[in-house]
């Protein structure tokens, strides 16, 4: 056979035999996703049946800790491993904590059990809802759900929508506050706390860690640039990063600052903001939103600045490493409690 045919006969095959693999990956991936909602459901059911059992009346409710552990050992000695009294109990609490319609009907069973027993520790059911959302949209790993659970992102949200106006219909400026939280935690950029620190320094960490960072701004940003030139006839200016969200269809300007946020900063990135919006947003673009990202910040100098009044300019802490949960609950409380005394 010629080279040349031999060569394309090859190229064929190739062609043929990554359409056979794709098949089989798409086949398997199917079946997996089909074994993990059943399994879903069916823990789901478990949980149910064992409530029932326990709930019959005073005696099985005195004991209901010891009807479990029964139950662990004789579906270990018929089923094998994966029936133990802590994966029992799970199928317990998961049944309590999300109603039948949500785990039967909707994409709660395209996340996996793993997923799941981290979501079940929630306490609020509006943050239930949330991260099960967030993580089937997203499509966070196990590891990336724990870390956004452990450090409040739910709840960090919430603490930036407190400004929101309470007007009946929805403002672009509410719309925004979906995508700002207050603090920012920037643990994996493993800086020390008490280390002396340089804007410059903190945005090349940044650039180094861009992927986690990408997560903690949340969904839908783009990378687009570091230092960014903008000038006019008689100046030059460079902003420290420059993302786009396509959700929200606009660019998102960063202005890094390691110390307190002051007017001069403030009145700094308003000028990035429209310099950006006449020199470098599209036709189709919504206006730009600018955000400064600051190591402190006081609320009261933020409520007469003109971020108060500015749809599009925001200021929010970063945080170097990850608090507790008390320390992040207490916190954003704070933030929350100082913007409500600031209206």
């Amino acid at each position: 056979m010629p080279e040349k045919e031999s060569n394309q006969l090859g190229k064929e095959l190739g062609i043929f035999h990554n359409d056979i693999k794709r098949i089989l990956a798409q086949a398997r991936g199917k079946a997996q996703s089909a074994v993990n909602s059943a399994m879903v459901e069916a823990y789901w059911l478990i949980g149910q049946r064992i409530v029932e059992e326990q709930q019959q009346g005073q005696h099985k409710a005195k004991y209901g800790k010891r009807l479990m552990e029964e139950l662990s050992n004789a579906l270990t000695a018929d089923l094998g491993k994966g029936f133990s009294y802590a994966n029992l109990y799970n199928c317990r609490q998961f049944y309590l904590k999300f109603p039948e319609q949500e785990i039967l009907y909707t994409g709660c069973r395209e996340l996996s059990w793993s997923h799941l027993r981290l979501i079940m520790r929630v306490d609020s059911a509006k943050a239930i809802e949330h991260y099960c959302q967030e993580a089937r949209e997203q499509n966070w790993s196990v590891r990336q759900l724990e870390r956004n659970i452990k450090s409040q992102s739910y709840q960090r949200l919430l603490s930036s929508q407190a400004e929101a106006t309470t007007e009946t219909e929805p403002t672009r400026h509410n719309a925004l506050l979906d995508f700002i939280k207050d603090p920012y935690v920037l643990e994996f950029l493993q800086i020390p706390e008490n280390e002396a620190l340089k804007e410059s320094k903190l945005e090349q960490a940044i650039i180094n860690e861009l992927q986690k960072f990408l997560l903690e701004m949340g969904k839908g940003f783009s990378f687009v640039a570091r230092q960014m030139p903008i000038s006019t006839e008689t100046s030059h200016f460079f902003i420290d990063l420059v993302f786009y969200n396509y959700l929200l269809k606009c660019f998102v300007i960063i202005d890094l600052k390691t110390g307190k946020l002051t007017h001069q900063d403030i009145g700094q990135m308003d000028m990035y903001v429209r310099m950006f919006d006449d020199l470098k947003r599209g036709e189709d673009d919504n206006p730009t939103i600018g955000l400064i990202l600051c190591d402190n910040k006081d609320e009261t100098m933020v409520k007469y600045s003109v971020i108060k009044e500015n749809q599009q300019l925001f200021a929010s802490k970063y945080q170097r490493i990850l608090p507790s949960e008390e320390e992040l609950i207490a916190e954003i409380a704070r933030e929350k409690r100082l913007i409500e005394e600031g209206e």
